[in-house]
């Protein structure tokens, strides 16, 4: 599948099966994520890969899932991520202004390698960074970038025409539609 291909299939996951994802795979992710662009190449960024199994129902406990259908979009159990990958970037860095973009472009790395090996995603915030950082034993002179929760897919989102909303919402079927804007709606030529 092209890379153009898995973007436009891409979408957030947070329903999963119970299967664990080998190590590898998430290796390649970081790998990826460890080449993206950074400022004076800079290369800020490090990751913090959790597959144990004692570990991961801690983290789930940590996250807001799905807002806007809370609490229809939590995972249930036996239907939790089986992975989560957290980005770090070290307090003080030269551009940590621009952290944040660097830890965009390093997360949709991930999520594209991830996807290509089959493997869903969703980027969750956490309830508290602070309980994170115990957790995982982060130095308190590194902040929490992302949070990237992982696992094989046990739905399948449908994208929808914009009608005015951004709301997501799940049917009568439990399926995930989720409104997009058309390309004519956000695609300028030249000039706005």
């Amino acid at each position: 599948m092209s890379t153009y291909d898995l973007a436009l299939k891409r979408r957030s996951i947070r329903r999963f099966k119970n299967i664990p994802i080998p190590y590898e795979i998430l290796e390649r992710c970081v790998n990826a994520a460890r080449l993206t662009p950074s400022g004076a190449n800079l290369q800020p960024l490090e990751y913090v890969i959790i597959d144990d199994e004692q570990l991961l129902p801690e983290i789930f406990s940590m996250i807001r899932w799905a807002g806007y259908i809370r609490p229809a979009g939590n995972p249930p159990a036996g239907h939790q991520p089986m992975a989560y990958i957290v980005g770090l970037i070290k307090k003080g860095t030269k551009y940590e202004a621009s952290s944040y973009f660097e830890a965009g472009l390093a997360a949709e790395n991930i999520i594209l390698v991830a996807l290509e090996e089959g493997v869903g995603s969703c980027r969750v915030s956490t309830h508290d960074n602070d309980r994170l950082r115990e957790l995982l034993n982060i130095p308190e002179d590194y902040n929490i970038m992302l949070t990237l929760a992982l696992g094989y897919p046990d739905e399948s989102p449908i994208v929808e025409e914009y009608k005015g909303s951004v709301k997501y919402w799940k049917d009568e079927d439990n399926v995930l539609h989720v409104p997009k804007r058309e390309l004519k709606e956000i695609l300028h030529r030249n000039k706005f």
